[in-house]
């Protein structure tokens, strides 16, 4: 009788869905996972009424029927009985995947690159963030005290923790780039570590005026690529692939050391002297471009500094913002640009709070919550990369227009920060001047993270993780 009942669920599917229409089925712990020709061509409702088919959802290229833990595995051994090309997860992962095309083929891509970073990413901003509350002379003077109470050795051993993950983000992303593009990844983390060699001008200092970059030919600037997110992948991508093609010419008995050689020599002339520019040519633009947009009248102006300063980080173009801030310093004792660019970080907590309270999904609660968690100290990208790029960027398009419609009110309201380096919770820290500043700050940050959390959960959240694992 339970082979008759599970025989006749795989029959009425396979009848709803249409025999010539599925390309190959498989199935994970709780969802059967077919492959097919025309996903409008079938009656979704008919499916659901299927005995014990709680819903389904269409998702990179799979129409996914949910069954539940063990159903799946009974129903999916009738169906192999019934002529179906049935295939393992992996085969048809790799299938999916080689269909997808345009936006949704660049963002899988860039979700194999940084989901494997995340955590360490987290995790470090966890350290940062704690070092920023316990190592600030504001808070310790609530109680009396201030940073000289640290020995000067103390701060350094905190920095190993709170610095080495960003240091080497470039070494991380290169590395895993060439995983994912078909490469050797020791090989790219060689290379991604050259790109921030200490012998080089670190990017940080170039930007700020502390270094000068190395100016080859008179007129090419080469520096260490800091923070660059967009040097490293395209690094990655073409350092994998002169790889692939060498090893495909190089005689075996030189492959060893020769394609190695070869490979980081090519990609370490081409990174520092063809991405690293133009990058560098970029910022140079970005800080104009910033600086113009900020002086726009009616809010206008912080609206687009808002909601593009979180493109700025993802594409690690972000770090030149600190010469506005410092020139702003300088020459007022205030500091605007921070301001308009910290309604991101309150945007993205409205947006983990949104994922988190929707998902059914054990695993992506726990990638959530560890976001949640370094965001709250200012670090983003593990929301940016985990969340916003992972899925299909209806979660970053709201985060941007959130964002931006916060920098817009604190732009009317003339708010400005009286320091810089702080964001999200310890960024409350830099109003505490004016009693008037920090109530408007407190509110408008509210109130991005609110409107965050409200758009998100309405037009924003990916149906996948609304299957449970």
């Amino acid at each position: 009788m339970a082979n008759e009942k599970y025989r006749k669920i795989a029959s009425d599917i396979l009848a709803i869905v249409g025999q010539d229409n599925i390309i190959s089925a498989t199935h994970c712990a709780t969802r059967l996972r077919l492959v097919v020709k025309d996903h409008d061509s079938i009656d979704t409702k008919a499916i659901e009424n299927v005995d014990e088919v709680k819903g389904t959802f269409f998702n990179s290229g799979q129409y996914q029927i949910i069954l539940g833990s063990g159903i799946v595995n009974k129903v999916f051994e009738e169906l192999e009985t019934m002529n179906i090309s049935t295939v393992d997860k992996a085969k048809q992962d790799e299938y999916v995947k080689s269909q997808e095309k345009g936006v949704k083929a660049l963002m899988r891509t860039l979700g194999d690159i940084f989901v494997p970073i995340v955590p360490v990413i987290a995790a470090t901003g966890l350290f940062l963030g704690l070092k920023g509350v316990i190592f600030n002379d504001n808070i310790l003077g609530l109680v009396g005290l201030s940073t000289e109470i640290f020995p000067p050795y103390l701060n350094q051993l905190v920095s190993v923790l709170t610095d080495t993950a960003f240091a080497f983000l470039p070494a991380l992303i290169t590395m895993s780039a060439f995983r994912v593009f078909g490469g050797t990844p020791m090989i790219g983390l060689v290379i991604g570590l050259m790109l921030v060699s200490p012998i080089l001008p670190n990017a940080y200092g170039v930007a700020s005026g502390d270094a000068e970059a190395i100016m080859v030919g008179g007129f090419l600037p080469v520096m260490g690529a800091q923070g660059s997110v967009v040097t490293a992948i395209l690094t990655g991508f073409l350092g994998s692939k002169l790889e692939r093609k060498l090893r495909q010419v190089m005689p075996n008995s030189l492959d060893l050391i020769l394609t190695p050689f070869i490979t980081m020599l090519v990609m370490i002339i081409v990174a520092l002297m063809g991405f690293a520019p133009i990058v560098h040519w970029l910022e140079k633009g970005l800080i104009a471009l910033t600086q113009f947009l900020m002086n726009l009248p009616f809010g206008i102006g912080g609206f687009f500094v808002g909601a593009t300063y979180p493109l700025a980080v993802i594409t690690g173009l972000h770090h030149m913002y600190v010469v506005i801030e410092t020139s702003l310093l300088a020459n007022t004792g205030f500091n605007q640009l921070i301001t308009l660019c910290a309604m991101y970080g309150f945007a993205n907590l409205g947006a983990c709070l949104a994922f988190y309270t929707s998902a059914k999904s054990a695993k992506v609660k726990q990638t959530v919550m560890g976001a949640f968690m370094s965001q709250l100290f200012g670090i983003s990208e593990p929301v940016l990369f985990g969340l916003h790029l992972r899925y299909n960027l209806k979660p970053l398009y709201v985060m941007l227009f959130s964002s931006g419609l916060g920098a817009a009110l604190l732009s009317l309201f003339h708010i400005q920060s009286n320091s810089y380096g702080l964001a999200v919770l310890p960024s409350y820290l830099m109003y505490i001047y004016e009693g008037h500043q920090l109530l408007i700050y407190f509110i408008v940050s509210l109130f991005s993270m609110g409107l965050c959390y409200i758009l998100t959960k309405m037009f924003a959240i990916p149906e996948e993780i609304l299957v449970e694992d």
